[in-house]
């Protein structure tokens, strides 16, 4: 069986400002903001949380089948695809529009500024999930169109498919009511602290109280790690020691991937964070949100470093 993995598809035009933002951003004038930031360093790479999350779950050796809408652009996408081995049976081609395009700008302390132009992810509701039924057993609803968003939650629920809600970008656009609606056809939610929060003021409701219709609720805390509430309790996943950090972009797909494949493996709650935590490790050092390889060795091995246990993907 499959993982569906619906969401964006998207280039990310990432640009490395080499000071912070706060040296250069006055309190004081934000009211007449007009900055500009020199960035010697511009690259261009695939990304968006669909194809980020599925380029994850093939490294843990997952089925994943991406649920997109891309443009007239996406040939090299598709090429890339094709390559890795990823099916592209609800890819979906919009005439007339570009794939979505992200521009990024992260600064010394890994702050980002990012302007998305969604494009063809504003059709995202033409792909229609009930096609999918009998071919998958777990479905994670990512950041993509608000309309396509509220469609698949549907639909999923329509063909029985379990699956993780993960709003992220997309939580301005949704009302206090349709996270409700989307949160009650969900067996699970994953957010980070900030989005964690936004979610708790749009609905009304605190993280436990979000919880009790779920599962489990799963909150990123960046360099503090990870909460899981379940159960009525929560387990505290810690981070796993990193190098370097090279690069944040993409590191929560990469988080969202180890949970979807926990979660498809059936293993306790703390297992699943752990291994979503190596994986959100070992991404933030590339650059890019698909440019790690780790092979499932080196994933099992950076487990046993992080957590003293050992691990078979």
């Amino acid at each position: 069986m499959s993982i569906l993995v619906c969401g964006s598809m998207a280039y990310d035009n990432i640009m490395v400002f080499e000071d912070k933002f706060k040296n250069h951003i006055l309190p004081e004038q934000i009211h007449i903001l007009n900055v500009s930031f020199l960035v010697p360093e511009l690259r261009r790479d695939f990304g968006g949380c669909a194809g980020n999350i599925a380029h994850n779950l093939h490294l843990l050796g997952a089925n994943p089948l991406i649920v997109a809408t891309v443009g007239d652009d996406a040939g090299e996408y598709r090429k890339r695809l094709e390559e890795a081995g990823l099916s592209q049976e609800f890819v979906r081609h919009v005439p007339g529009t570009y794939t979505a395009q992200a521009f990024i700008t992260t600064d010394e302390d890994d702050n980002q500024i990012t302007a998305f132009h969604p494009g063809a992810m504003m059709f995202s509701h033409q792909n229609d999930l009930r096609a999918a039924r009998g071919r998958a057993d777990l479905a994670i609803v990512a950041p993509d169109g608000r309309e396509g968003i509220l469609r698949h939650a549907e639909a999923l629920a329509e063909i029985n498919v379990p699956f993780v809600f993960d709003p992220g970008q997309a939580l301005p656009i949704l009302s206090g009511e349709e996270l409700l609606h989307c949160l009650a056809r969900a067996r699970y939610c994953t957010v980070n602290d900030y989005e964690a929060r936004l979610m708790c003021d749009k609905t009304g409701r605190s993280p436990e109280e979000i919880a009790t219709g779920l599962e489990a609720f799963i909150v990123t805390l960046g360099s503090e790690g990870s909460r899981i509430y379940t159960d009525g309790g929560h387990i505290d996943i810690p981070p796993v020691p990193i190098q370097a950090v090279v690069d944040p972009t993409g590191c929560g797909d990469a988080y969202r991937a180890g949970l979807l494949y926990g979660i498809e493996k059936n293993w306790d709650w703390q297992t699943c964070g752990r291994l979503a935590s190596v994986m959100g490790a070992l991404k933030i050092g590339h650059r890019g949100g698909q440019n790690h390889y780790p092979g499932k060795k080196e994933i099992e091995s950076a487990f046993r470093s992080a957590f003293g246990e050992g691990l078979q993907l």
